[in-house]
């Protein structure tokens, strides 16, 4: 007897997946081996179409700038045009920048917060009604251990403060859109290595870290994508207004 895909005829939307070493191209590779249609969404149209590619058929990238409503609502438009529907919403586009409090500028704080909690909610305020229309699916969005530790790696704390932003509204959903089948969770990741970070912490900062983490090593993209395949699938179909730490145990106190 063969085993089926988890998301075998699903249909799923990532956001922020242009990046070949990114966390949202992993669980878009993840998805797809797993039997999922993909639709990539990024700034960039080309980016996201030639990261699409990479999956193999019948995966397709759009352009979309989360922070802005109608570029939101446009792109999922074209995903349910040509796909017919969508199961699966992961909001994984995000931006970091590390300050320090006192050197937050008015133009910092609304970039990192637009693009990493005005993007979720947009971005779930397009796709919502398509999933009501397919009577339930599964939202997962991307937070950060930064929410839950007050930041002190890479992210400042207009960053712990957008990913916390994201843990209450992701709660809230749950709670809204349960009655339609509607499941909505979080992923909170630690130190992730991808190239976002390549570069910016030294061996002695590195040394530093790992001797916080439990499991003893820094985590990779499919460390996450692996969560994310759990929240997407049925798997996970009693789970929502749930948070999952991806960070070798980080938060584990003595």
């Amino acid at each position: 007897m063969t085993q089926s895909l988890l998301l075998d005829g699903k249909i799923a939307v990532i956001s922020g997946a242009a990046s070949l070493r990114g966390i949202g191209m992993a669980t878009a590779r993840m998805f797809a081996a797993q039997g999922a249609k993909v639709a990539i969404l990024d700034l960039d149209e080309t980016a996201a179409s030639e990261a699409a590619a990479q999956l193999g058929e019948g995966h397709r990238g759009y352009a979309c700038n989360v922070t802005d409503k109608e570029s939101c609502v446009a792109a999922v438009g074209r995903v349910v045009a040509e796909f017919g529907g969508i199961d699966i919403l992961i909001n994984n586009a995000g931006i970091t920048q590390p300050v320090k409090t006192l050197d937050i500028d008015p133009a910092s704080w609304d970039r990192i917060l637009d693009v990493n909690l005005r993007g979720v909610l947009y971005l779930s305020q397009a796709v919502l009604p398509h999933l009501q229309k397919r009577g339930g699916g599964s939202i997962a969005c991307m937070s950060s251990v930064s929410a839950q530790r007050g930041g002190g790696i890479l992210g400042g704390p207009h960053y712990s403060a957008a990913k916390a932003g994201v843990l209450g509204l992701a709660k809230a959903m749950a709670r809204e859109f349960g009655i339609d089948g509607i499941r909505v969770n979080c992923v909170t990741p630690g130190l992730i290595q991808t190239d976002i970070n390549a570069g910016k912490i030294s061996p002695e900062k590195t040394t530093e870290i790992l001797a916080g983490i439990p499991l003893n090593r820094l985590g990779e993209p499919k460390d996450v994508a692996g969560a994310f395949l759990f929240l997407a699938s049925d798997l996970s179909s009693y789970i929502t207004g749930a948070v999952i730490d991806v960070n070798g145990g980080m938060l584990i106190h003595g």
